[in-house]
């Protein structure tokens, strides 16, 4: 995205020597800043900084969520040395990917692969609660071209003809007394490694019903982030722990045991992305 969507942001996510609470990021809307023509792009889009390049061990580059408001929208543009994702968590928007563009109905998102280009557009009367993923080959690297398109009113694929990512519930499976957990989950790999050029590892899709948990484990060469989509429950991360909500981003270090437990009413649903210290 463009370079007023950089500044390193004092909402970020500290490093690992603070405290648990302190890592997790909030989404607050009173805190979202707004950004107009963003590559060239139609109307504005406000957002907030939840993670950056500094927050995590490997080439994470940024956490960014938001909205789209009517009309509003991310230009056509290039990234060389790194990978893009945006998501929608409900509504729609149109999303393209090396100029073909097709209407994704949220919660979805679409990968935007190393080399290629893409775009966003909420053609509706609605916001749309939005998200943005980026990793890259060089630590901190950020690059883009934009090319001066902001795809209002381009024709539509009824199908697209680009990967997508479906955060679909019907789609998970049960998972019994995942990572040693207690309950059955329910689970799925939304992308899998083979999708992403980057480190970009994997997004999972993961829900757990009142009173479910993962098991206590830890993944030596990846890191991770939990965004909670619904719900609320508490992360446990080596000896600290911590509640979390609707809108938290959690990150998960290199070699950090974790487990997630759903103390709520309802589903504790979370997307979770990780990615690798070498591919």
């Amino acid at each position: 995205m463009n370079r007023l969507i950089f500044p390193v942001l004092a909402a970020s996510a500290l490093l690992a020597r603070d405290p648990l609470p302190q890592r997790i990021a909030h989404t607050e809307p009173t805190k979202f800043r707004q950004a107009k023509s963003v590559h060239a792009g139609a109307g504005e889009l406000h957002y907030q900084g939840l993670f950056d390049a500094q927050t995590f061990n490997t080439n994470f580059i940024f956490l960014h969520k938001g909205v789209l408001p009517p009309g509003g929208g991310i230009g056509h543009h290039f990234h060389n040395h790194m990978e893009e994702m945006f998501v929608i968590f409900d509504n729609e928007a149109q999303f393209t990917i090396n100029g073909r563009t097709s209407v994704l109905k949220g919660p979805a998102g679409a990968p935007n692969r190393m080399g290629s280009s893409h775009a966003i557009y909420n053609p509706t009367d609605k916001p749309t609660e939005w998200m943005n993923i980026a990793v890259g080959t060089i630590k901190g690297k950020y690059d883009a071209f934009d090319l001066g398109d902001d795809r209002k009113g381009v024709s539509l694929d009824p199908k697209p003809v680009f990967i997508t990512l479906r955060l679909d519930r019907a789609l998970l499976r049960p998972v019994a007394s995942l990572n040693g957990g207690k309950g059955e989950a329910r689970y799925r790999r939304a992308l899998p490694p083979e999708v992403f050029y980057t480190n970009w590892s994997y997004v999972d899709h993961l829900l757990l019903p009142a009173g479910v948990t993962v098991g206590r484990h830890r993944h030596e060469g990846v890191e991770e982030f939990y965004y909670v989509m619904n719900g609320e429950g508490r992360v446990l991360i080596d000896k600290e722990s911590a509640p979390i909500r609707k809108g938290d981003a959690v990150p998960v270090f290199l070699n950090e045991i974790h487990s997630f437990e759903n103390t709520g009413a309802g589903d504790l649903e979370l997307m979770v992305v990780g990615v690798a210290r070498s591919k």
